[in-house]
């Protein structure tokens, strides 16, 4: 049954019957188009549609995708190059199985059908799934590379369907995080399910990683979306894969629309907190988060700071011994009487807001310069541990 599958799927491509549809994806708050993903259809010579649930499984148990990805791979660098025009700045993505990951050189392939056709690499999107990314684990990151190195960026796909790694996402440059649409199966009414949400996209976001929220299909969704930072969406609420001819019309529309786009992105809570944490770490380029009830810390920034041996995250009380070591020698009772952890827990007590010191410290070059530090105390609504927001400036 697999064996004529195969040599079914095989005639198909010879015979022109399998086609690239293309699925738009749209920026959240403005709604342009910004991209689309190529996905396989079947059309047989009836008008039958096939989808590609019904033979791409069969395909890649037997190691038999890769011809029908590289043909779709080909169709999309094709479109790109006949409507270049309309595409502008948008891309297109094309999925890989893990069986390319395993395929010698499959960057220099894909790079050889961009030029063929004259395609920028950076239009190109190569989009992996989850489940690939962890079998292949080994393998994924000398891929990545390879990706990188001639041009393309490189998406996950379905993050979030039940393999996700954390630790994939924190060591591998990937530039576009795709969440599934099973995080949406409570349509962003359940508060577990907007939390997990919430934390994906403020992930993503401090790792400067694109996110593309599939299977978004009702406004409640939507509007979900326009509070936490997602970039883009996709999904049957805008648009369902579309063969070439009905998508070109949607970019025809895309490029003649004018888009609001800076002010109503300003107007996104999550963007604009970004924005103001940029502004925060501008005036106080070290910030530390402590937890003075479980005596831990770690570092938000500390990347124009005088000093930056401490370590980024640890115990609080060693942080203090640290700190103390820097301090000119007529300062450290200052700081450590500010600052030890049973004197800041003791102001706590007395009901501070916070406690702040000036002090002179040395910083990696030698010189001792007037820093003004700041513990601020606030309260988490989740526990009651006491927690410190320290935000150090340099006076000189």
């Amino acid at each position: 049954m697999a064996i004529e599958l195969i040599n079914e799927i095989k005639a198909a491509m010879e015979n022109h019957e399998l086609q690239a549809y293309y699925q738009p994806q749209y920026d959240t708050v403005t709604e342009a188009v910004k991209g689309a993903e190529a996905l396989v259809r079947w059309i047989k010579p009836d008008g039958t549609v096939v989808p590609p649930c019904e033979f791409i499984p069969v395909l890649e148990e037997n190691n038999a995708v890769n011809d029908v990805d590289w043909y779709i791979a080909e169709q999309a660098i094709k479109f790109i190059a006949e409507h270049r025009d309309l595409i502008g700045h948008t891309s297109i993505s094309v999925n890989f199985s893990r069986d390319h990951i395993r395929e010698p050189d499959s960057h220099l392939r894909l790079a050889a059908l961009a030029d063929k056709y004259d395609v920028p690499h950076k239009r190109i999107t190569a989009e992996v799934t989850e489940s690939a990314m962890v079998i292949e684990g080994e393998r994924i990151g000398a891929w990545l590379e390879n990706m990188h190195s001639v041009g393309f960026r490189v998406a996950i796909d379905d993050f979030g369907s039940g393999l996700s790694s954390l630790q994939f996402v924190k060591d591998m440059p990937f530039d576009i995080l795709k969440i599934d649409k099973s995080l949406l199966s409570q349509n962003c009414g359940n508060e577990k399910e907007r939390t997990v949400l919430e934390s994906i996209f403020y992930f993503a976001s401090r790792l400067n990683m694109t996110t593309v929220c599939e299977g978004v299909e009702t406004m409640q969704q939507l509007s979900f979306m326009r509070t936490c930072g997602c970039n883009r969406i996709q999904g049957y609420l805008f648009s369902k894969p579309l063969p070439e001819a009905e998508f070109v019309e949607v970019l025809k529309v895309n490029k003649n629309t004018e888009h609001i786009g800076d002010i109503l992105a300003m107007q996104n809570p999550t963007n604009a907190q970004k924005l103001l944490m940029e502004a925060v770490f501008i005036r106080y380029p070290l910030i530390i988060f402590s937890n003075l009830s479980k005596n831990s810390y770690y570092m938000m920034a500390y990347d124009s700071f005088s000093t930056k041996t401490c370590p980024a995250a640890g115990i609080f009380d060693e942080l203090i011994e640290s700190g103390a070591k820097t301090m000119a020698e007529e300062d450290v009772s200052v700081f450590v009487d500010a600052f030890e952890r049973k004197n800041l827990l003791r102001a706590y007590e007395e009901g501070k807001k916070f406690v702040r010191v000036v002090t002179r410290q040395r910083g990696d070059d030698g010189i001792y310069r007037r820093v003004e530090t700041t513990d601020y105390f606030v309260k988490s609504p989740s526990s009651d541990d006491i927690l410190v927001i320290t935000l150090s400036e340099n006076l000189e």
